[in-house]
């Protein structure tokens, strides 16, 4: 799976209307850095985004066909930067969220030189669609679908050299949130846990399939379409991957 697209502005656009609204995002970009800042309050970000009224979608347009053109010029990084106007702009569209994602897991994350250094990249993409993405989305499928995808063939797999460091790593983080009984930190429910671990037979949390049934598991409540055949995919590996560790671990 590639980069996601959107269609880009017509090159038969006055140039005055192309500056127009690239400016528009400009400022979108800085309003939206300033709004992260602590102690701003979330509903000024939402002013900005009524005020810019029928130019919203325009702004959204240009950025997105920007982003397109770093994503051909392979320019990843710059690619990142530009994702936080987008989700300026579309804060509640989950493409947003797992575009950039994507863009940080497995483009931007594989172009660093150490195994450490990637999982930074890893664990951004994480918290991306975790801590903001499903914040603003809640319940959304096509985001558990992202995660739990995340979990299964990035961290869990055998895609990425790195992937046993990112192992590691998650086991530390999973094993630092049960001894603190801080599961919420992880975007975890403790009901819902219990759930999982009954419908997979899942006994370890620190595995990274685990939190990818979870993923999987939640998206299914809502998911349609190819979203859902795509999680039901994912649930079909996961197990197979699931029991071949428990055999392991006997």
């Amino acid at each position: 799976m590639g980069l996601l697209r959107r269609n880009a502005i017509r090159p038969g656009w006055p140039l005055w209307l192309l500056v127009a609204v690239l400016a528009i995002a400009g400022t979108a970009a800085e309003v939206f850095l300033v709004s992260k800042r602590p102690g701003k309050a979330p509903v000024a970000a939402e002013g900005v985004i009524a005020a810019l009224g029928g130019f919203r979608s325009l702004a959204a347009e240009a950025v997105w066909f920007r982003a397109d053109r770093l994503q051909e010029e392979g320019r990843y990084v710059e690619l990142s930067q530009l994702a936080s106007t987008l989700a300026f702009l579309e804060p509640h569209t989950p493409e947003v969220w797992s575009y950039s994602a994507w863009n940080l897991a497995y483009n931007i994350s594989v172009m660093m030189p150490t195994p450490e250094d990637r999982w930074r990249w890893v664990a951004a993409a994480i918290r991306l669609l975790r801590d903001e993405g499903l914040k603003l989305n809640p319940d959304s499928p096509e985001l558990c679908r992202e995660l739990a995808w995340l979990f299964q063939l990035k961290i869990g797999g055998k895609i990425d050299s790195a992937s046993p460091l990112y192992r590691e790593k998650w086991r530390e983080i999973v094993e630092d949130a049960a001894k603190r009984n801080a599961w919420n930190e992880l975007g975890m429910d403790k009901e819902r846990m219990r759930k999982v671990e009954r419908v997979y037979g899942i006994t370890d949390w620190t595995n990274p399939i685990s939190s990818a049934l979870y993923w999987t598991y939640f998206g299914l409540k809502t998911a349609k379409g190819d979203t859902r055949e795509f999680l039901r995919e994912i649930e079909r590996q996961c197990r197979i991957m699931l029991h071949a560790s428990q055999a392991r671990s006997v």
